[in-house]
C-alpha cells in the first residue's frame, strides 16, 4: 500500500489553514503592541521578530502543512500520512473501524471542507482524522468505507 500515490487533500484545505495562520499573527501581533506600549524606548524590538515570525507563518507555514498531508483509500484500507517534523503514516483496515464521523469547524464551514474521523477498535491511536476534504468527499468516503463494513459483516 506505501506504493500507492497519495490523493493531496483539498486546495481550500491550505487557505483555510493561512486564515488559521494569520488569525494567530493578529493576537501575536496585539500582544506584541501591548508589549512595545509598556516597554518605551525600544521601538521595534518586539514587533521585528514578531512581525518575521508572523510572515513566515503565513507565507510558509500553510503550504508546507498542506504539503505533509495525504491519503489513499483503496484495498479496503485508508492509509493516512501527515506531519512535518514527525511523521506519521497510518493504515486503518476497514475490519477494524467501529464508527466514523463527518464534523465542520466554522473556518471549514467557511471553505466548505469536512474533517473524516474514523474510530477504531483496540486503545492505541484508536481514532484517526483525516482534515482537508472537501464536503461532498468527506461524505463520499463515508459511505464507501460504510459500504465495506457491510459488506464484511454480511
Amino acid at each position: 500500500m506505501e506504493d500507492q500515490p497519495l490523493t493531496p487533500l483539498d486546495p481550500a484545505y491550505a487557505s483555510m489553514l493561512r486564515l488559521q495562520f494569520a488569525i494567530f499573527a493578529l493576537v501575536l501581533l496585539a500582544g506584541a503592541t501591548a508589549a512595545e506600549i509598556a516597554i518605551p524606548g525600544y521601538t521595534g524590538a518586539v514587533w521585528i521578530p514578531v512581525i518575521v515570525i508572523s510572515l513566515w507563518l503565513l507565507i510558509r507555514m500553510p503550504m508546507r502543512r498542506y504539503a505533509a498531508r495525504g491519503y489513499s483509500l483503496a484495498e479496503e484500507r485508508l492509509r493516512v500520512v501527515r506531519g512535518i517534523l514527525f511523521r506519521s503514516d497510518t493504515v486503518v483496515p476497514f475490519g477494524r473501524v467501529q464508527h466514523i464521523d463527518v464534523n465542520q469547524g466554522p473556518l471549514e464551514r467557511l471553505f466548505h471542507l469536512a474533517t473524516l474521523t474514523v474510530h477504531t477498535a483496540g486503545s492505541h491511536n484508536a481514532s484517526v482524522s483525516l482534515p482537508g476534504l472537501a464536503q461532498e468527499d468527506a461524505a463520499a468516503m463515508r459511505e464507501e468505507i460504510r459500504a465495506a463494513i457491510r459488506r464484511d459483516t454480511q
